[in-house]
This record gives structure tokens, sequence and C-alpha cells, in this order.
């Protein structure tokens, strides 16, 4: 796909944008990205994107605020000495150790970006049947344990028994 606004090379960042209910796509390249100042399309403040994850890494789900709030911010990492709060000016991490100095941070704010903070990725249809089959007997093996929580040993043994099935189609596989 060719970048919407040189026409020239190809678009590398796509935004859609919902307005009551339509939606608008814009797909351009970095280089006019950055000649934009990597603003997002369609507001007049000229909002960028950098600022907009900066907001979400400011997000606090403890609560707390002041004296607290600012010794959490101040926590350095013992690889690199970055701290928190350099981390959500920059967007980024100094070393590999952040990731685990900083994890009760960041996992509520990867769940409030992602929606999760497990990543389970897609599967292509052809090559993945395998793959499918075995998250397929995940969730039932999860569901069958909420069953049995609930007392519900009927369910259960039907989800049981499914599992089994796909068990050996995953051996025979």
């Amino acid at each position: 796909m060719v970048c919407q606004e040189c026409g020239q090379r190809p678009a590398t960042l796509h935004f859609s944008k919902y307005v009551n209910g339509e939606k608008t796509e814009l797909h351009i390249c970095e280089a006019c990205a950055r000649e934009k100042g990597e603003l997002i399309p369609g507001t007049p403040s000229g909002f960028s994107i950098h600022n907009l994850l900066s907001g979400l890494m400011d997000f606090d789900p403890s609560g707390l605020s002041g004296a607290k709030a600012q010794v959490q911010q101040q926590q350095r990492c013992e690889g690199c000495g970055m701290t928190y709060g350099q981390f959500s000016k920059l967007g980024r991490f100094g070393c590999a150790h952040c990731y685990k100095q900083f994890a009760e941070r960041l996992d509520p704010l990867l769940k409030r970006v992602h929606g999760n903070t497990v990543h389970v990725g897609k599967v292509p249809k052809r090559a993945g049947g395998l793959v499918r089959l075995r998250r397929e007997i995940d969730g039932l093996k999860r569901e069958m344990q909420s069953r049995i929580e609930g007392e519900d040993f009927e369910s259960a043994a039907d989800l049981r028994d499914r599992i089994r099935e796909l068990e050996r189609e995953v051996q025979n596989g």
C-alpha cells in the first residue's frame, strides 16, 4: 500500500478513526508521519502518539498519590539506572532488566492498553491446526475446572470427555 500523503513510499503507519459509527482510514509512510510530528489524524490540537502513550504510562492502578506515587516514579532499574519516570517520558526501556524491575507497574498498563497481559497472537488457518487444538484443550480445561468448582460434575465430565477426544487428535495429528 502506498502512502496517502506523498504517494511515493510504502505506507507503514495505519490509522483508523471512528466518528458516529463511520470508519475513516489513513495510511502514511514514516517520513510523512515524522514531517507531521507523528500527529494523530483528525486531532486539531496536534496531540502526538508519543503523548498518548506517555499518558497511558502515567496510569497508576494503585491509586497512590503524592509522596508514594513520587517514590514509585523514582524507582530505578538495577541494570541501567533508568527510573520509571524516565521510561514514561521516553516510551522505551533502557535494558532488559527494566521489564522485571517495573513489572508491578507494567502488568496493569499492558492490561489497560491490550486488554490482557498474555500474548496469544494469531495462527494461520492452514498451518495452525495443531496449535488451535491445543488452545481449545487449554480453554476446555479451564472451563472444566470452573465447572468442578461450581460442583457441576455432569458437565465437567462431558468436558473431560471432549478434552480426551481432542488430545487423541493431537497425538494422531
